[in-house]
């Protein structure tokens, strides 16, 4: 059976999982979840996963959610992407849940997806305020490394790219972050590599009004 991943364009968690499996040849198909139109929220999806978030994947029998878990399945599965230091592998995909992902996620739906009347004040800055730091670290971490976790590329190199690739203004610039640029370059140079919105359905353009014809 053809896995299948439960995601959408936009969403950069979901790209993570999406990436992993597209790099690691792994048989998939996307299946589409319009998250802004509630579909995430609804009671089918509920049933699939209970947190009512992507991505999901189903493989057979087995069903997993979570980026970082899917991703780790993945690289088992496949023999690779796990690097040669695991407990290092396993400290950057946290930091990239915790510290960057975790921040950059909301930051850039506020700014790009919520309309501005709808935003808390002062949660934007202050969330780019903590992405600056963090990016701090990532960038001075791939000062003299190609990849964050010895053998790598790994999954957490997938894992931390989640939202970078993304042209909506969220408060990152690569021309800010020469470590990061260049890191990002390699990533795309793998066989395999593509951009969110081309490697899961959706896209803020399909959802734009369209003009009568």
């Amino acid at each position: 059976m053809t896995a299948q991943l439960w995601c959408f364009g936009e969403s950069g968690n979901a790209y993570k999982a999406a990436l992993t499996l597209q790099l690691a040849g792994h048989d998939w198909q996307p299946v589409y979840v319009d998250f802004f139109g509630g579909e995430a929220r609804g009671a089918a999806f509920r049933a699939l996963n209970p947190m009512g978030e992507v991505p999901v994947f189903r493989e057979d029998d087995l069903v997993l959610t979570q980026s970082a878990v899917i991703q780790l399945h993945i690289a088992e599965k496949a023999g690779k992407f796990q690097g040669s230091d695991r407990a290092e592998t396993l400290r950057w995909l946290m930091f990239d849940n915790h510290k960057i992902s975790g921040q950059a996620g909301p930051a850039r739906f506020l700014l790009n997806f919520l309309p501005e009347e709808k935003r808390p004040a002062g949660a934007a800055a202050y969330l780019q305020g903590r992405l600056k730091a963090a990016y701090q670290v990532l960038n001075d971490h791939l000062a003299d490394r190609d990849w964050v976790a010895p053998g790598g590329p790994t999954v957490a190199d997938f894992a931390l790219c989640g939202y970078l690739y993304y042209p909506e203004p969220f408060g990152f610039d690569r021309a800010d972050w020469p470590h990061i640029d260049r890191w990002l370059e390699g990533i795309a140079a793998l066989p395999g590599w593509s951009h969110p919105y081309d490697l899961m359905p959706g896209h803020p353009s399909d959802r734009a009004p369209k003009e009568d014809t």
